[in-house]
């Protein structure tokens, strides 16, 4: 691994040597970049810097953490929370190469981080649909919430780890001068034998095309819950009726909760669109044109990231889903109770 520092190394010759084929560019304003002469003297449009989704990233953390404090949804902290520490850990390490371009450690750490960032956040995406499905009438629904919650979140950490993975051995690869993309095909003389040996970056890509495959299953069953809700039509016809004073109140909760399924939307076609870029990054190969341009991971990755997460901030499952609330003395009651009053156990059955 290098370990000297190019700091004030000719751009030219740290463009060439450096992992990503270009420099990370480092702007340190808050909004929007400076234009700044590139190395033939040519000022580029200003671009996301990765000072800002340091900072944009962090912020979402700290965020994040306050609400699923707030609304006592714990299970927020190892889906998006680690999502977002994983995007600032990516984003600060593309931010250290863009002083040290050269260096290998950063690239490695960007590289685990950036890619693997997404998938405890389509968890939370996960649960959440199923939440609602628990909400809005289970009838309407091809997989019953705990199997749903169950098969999507055991793609999603098989997809995880997968990534990990690949990202571990394309680090490794990368750390000795191989090509993490070419597959190493060799033959043993012995038995006339030929193996293939698939290398870090087809492993990454295999794991970001199951996770495609994963969200668009995620889709079709959302949609089809949905659309079976809207027009009342359960899944099994042997389904218990539902009474017109429960579907009225179900239609209620729809009324504030489609808000929800609007966030949930923007935030997987934010999803589709990264797994989309880096379905075609990895395929064209480790010094292809697309992971040699700075811009596109700026805005199809970094960028799709950040309005995900800011999604959720701004449409965040707590305002529609949180079960309790906190009261004087550090106690949770249901949220449609009031401090002053017991809630039966009829009326708290209805948030459970």
């Amino acid at each position: 691994m290098s370990t000297s520092n190019p700091v004030n190394q000719d751009p030219a010759t740290a463009e060439a040597t450096s992992p990503y084929n270009y420099v990370p560019t480092e702007w340190i304003c808050i909004t929007v970049g400076p234009h700044i002469p590139d190395m033939f003297g040519y000022c580029t449009e200003p671009v996301p810097s990765l000072a800002q989704f340091v900072m944009l990233f962090g912020i979402n953390t700290v965020l994040h953490i306050f609400q699923s404090w707030k609304f006592r949804m714990w299970w927020l902290i190892p889906t998006v929370v680690v999502a977002g520490i994983l995007e600032v850990l990516g984003w600060s390490a593309r931010l250290w190469s863009s002083i040290s371009p050269t260096l290998l450690t950063p690239f490695e750490i960007q590289l685990i981080g950036t890619i693997l960032a997404p998938t405890p956040f389509l968890a939370a995406n996960f649960l959440v649909l199923g939440k609602i499905i628990v909400r809005l009438g289970p009838q309407y629904s091809r997989l019953s919430p705990k199997l749903y919650a169950l098969i999507f979140c055991t793609l999603d950490v098989i997809c995880l780890t997968i990534q990990a993975v690949g990202g571990a051995y394309a680090a490794d690869e990368v750390n000795r001068n191989q090509n993490p993309d070419k597959v190493c095909v060799f033959s043993r003389s012995i038995f006339n034998l030929t193996f293939s040996v698939f290398k870090g970056g087809n492993i990454m890509l295999l794991g970001v095309t199951l996770q495609s495959c994963a969200m668009t299953l995620y889709v079709l069953c959302a949609g089809e819950f949905i659309l079976r809700f809207l027009n009342d039509t359960p899944v099994r016809k042997n389904s218990a009726p539902v009474s017109q004073e429960k579907r009225y109140a179900k239609i209620m909760e729809w009324d504030t909760g489609r808000w929800l399924i609007l966030g949930l939307a923007i935030q997987t076609f934010c999803l589709f669109v990264r797994a989309t870029y880096r379905t075609v990054e990895l395929s064209n190969g480790w010094s292809g044109p697309i992971i040699s341009t700075q811009a596109y991971i700026n805005v199809f990755d970094g960028l799709m990231m950040t309005i995900a997460l800011y999604t959720m901030n701004l449409i965040h499952p707590g305002f529609f889903l949180a079960e309790t609330m906190l009261v004087a003395g550090g106690v949770d009651l249901p949220r449609h109770c009031s401090a002053s009053t017991i809630c039966t156990t009829d009326s708290a059955s209805l948030w459970t």
